[in-house]
């Protein structure tokens, strides 16, 4: 019986798949094509994540090729199939071949092993155009206006933005480059909207808790908790990636190691006085690090009672309103009406993942719907 091969996280599967397999068969059989290859998009092996255990589902030796339009369509068939044939049956261990759709869950595909004959691979043909139009649903052809920005799921830019590009022909990484981060005035807006989140709820967690509703308390005190994780992550200029790998990603801020232990004190208070102890030196850490960005004049970073209520708080609202005064409208190109400055204006709710975290809002075939919210002049 075959042993299962020492682990190989997917990223270098991929890149030793394309230079080892991939990129030989493909000279050998259409020498001299224009194309870019890379590992981008969905898969937890494209943030650097996947474990042994992301090898039960779609996980394996694979690579995403980008043809020009030309090429694409007078040749992507005929590539595809000649991947099926001069590809290797197994590499570094692992099978190439990938089952067809199980009944019980028509959307995975699995690993499995064949000696002979052709192989249903993963080397997926795209255009460039094309697959960002699939992904984001978004033209290349065009400007990144803010209802953009605000619109795209920050799990999809970090995926477009991570991965590696093994070969590139065709500006690849020109693209990505486009995706790298917020522009300055939308990353000002999504950083106000993160401190107006935590003054619209740092006092109810205490005010629910007060009333003895330690359950209320603690759904408020998780909501602030996840909030000031999400602002390190905007004040450290790095895409959030979805819930499955937010803690994980967090661990590798500069301010996670510090912070954790203080956001581990807030989920585990079972009192509200504990958690909103615990709550005011995690907004005291905030209100330091935000002073360290240098973007507004310094502000107090000494929690406060709640006007005649023992309730610590920090005072989100000072900061939100301090970071959206900066908001200059130079930076991103937008039609009248629909500038960061005017959008601000109508209240900060923030980018798509501040206001809403429904999974299947986050998919790209909502974005445009959302993106209208942003552009429309009405709201």
């Amino acid at each position: 019986m075959n042993q299962p091969p020492s682990f190989t996280p997917g990223l270098e599967l991929a890149r030793r798949f394309y230079w080892e397999a991939v990129r030989p068969a493909l000279d050998a059989e259409f020498s001299g094509l224009r194309h870019s290859a890379a590992l981008i998009g969905s898969g937890s092996e494209a943030l650097g994540f996947d474990t042994p255990m992301s090898a039960d589902h779609h996980w394996g030796p694979r690579a995403m090729l980008f043809l020009e339009e030309a090429a694409f369509e007078g040749r992507k068939a005929a590539i595809t199939e000649a991947f099926r044939w001069k590809l290797p049956h197994r590499f570094l261990g692992y099978p190439t071949n990938f089952a067809q759709p199980v009944p019980e869950d028509p959307g995975t595909r699995l690993l499995k092993a064949t000696d002979s004959g052709p192989i249903d691979h993963r080397v997926e043909v795209f255009t460039l155009a094309d697959w960002f139009k699939g992904y984001l649903e978004f033209d290349l052809a065009g400007e990144l206006a803010p209802a953009d920005w605000l619109s795209f799921g920050e799990q999809k830019l970090r995926t477009i933005t991570a991965g590696a590009v093994f070969h590139d022909d065709l500006g690849l990484e020109a693209i990505r480059a486009r995706f790298a981060y917020y522009p300055r005035d939308v990353w000002l807006y999504m950083l106000a909207a993160g401190w107006a989140r935590i003054g619209q709820e740092e006092h109810l967690m205490w005010r629910a808790g007060h009333v003895g509703d330690e359950i209320g308390s603690a759904l408020i005190a998780s909501r602030l908790a996840r909030d000031a994780m999400r602002l390190c992550f905007l004040m450290e200029r790095q895409y959030a990636p979805y819930p499955k790998w937010f803690g994980t990603a967090f661990m590798r801020l500069a301010a996670g190691p510090e912070l954790a232990p203080l956001i581990q004190r807030v989920l585990r208070g079972e009192t509200y006085q504990a958690r909103g102890e615990a709550l005011a030196v995690v907004y005291e850490y905030l209100a330091a690090k935000h002073n360290a960005l240098g973007i507004t004049e310094p502000l107090t970073t000494t929690c406060a009672n709640f006007w005649s209520r023992p309730f610590l708080v920090i005072w989100g609202d000072r900061f939100a309103d301090a970071i959206a005064s900066q908001i200059s409208d130079e930076a991103v190109p937008g039609k009248a009406g629909h500038s960061m400055h005017r959008i601000a204006q109508r209240g900060l709710i923030g980018g798509i993942d501040q206001f809403g975290d429904s999974t299947d809002l986050l998919h790209s075939e909502w974005r445009l719907a959302v993106r209208g919210m942003y552009a429309s002049d009405t709201g």
